[in-house]
């Protein structure tokens, strides 16, 4: 059984910073990409940034150049700092990785989802 759990939502005032971190548990062979998704209310579920295991990174337009992805392999983390907040970034983050229990058995999994809010 493979787990994520994600940790360090919360309510900052815009123009300010959080971390959101997730770690992976369980029976796990290997960790293929990682990332996280976000959703605001009444809108659908997207991806705000995803890396590999071999550190390269895609971001959504609306973060770059103020969220950055990494991970640690050797403790199956991966993080999501986020600076200069804005009303917009307010949505519940959740963490996903793409995750092999043997050599052939793979499927992607989720988080619980953390709750940031940012006020204007």
């Amino acid at each position: 059984q493979v787990q994520l759990v994600g940790s360090g939502g919360g309510l900052v005032q815009a123009g300010g910073s959080l971390r959101l971190s997730c770690a992976a548990s369980g029976i796990i062979f290997r960790i293929n990409v990682m990332g996280w998704y976000r959703q605001a209310p009444g809108k659908q579920r997207e991806l705000v940034a995803a890396i590999t295991s071999d550190g390269s990174t895609n971001y959504a337009d609306s973060v770059k150049g103020r969220f950055t992805i990494s991970r640690d392999n050797a403790k199956n983390t991966v993080n999501l700092q986020m600076n200069s907040l804005k009303p917009e970034d307010t949505a519940v983050y959740y963490c996903n990785a793409d995750i092999n229990t043997t050599d052939w058995a793979l499927r992607r999994y989720w988080g619980q989802g953390t709750q940031v809010t940012v006020s204007s």
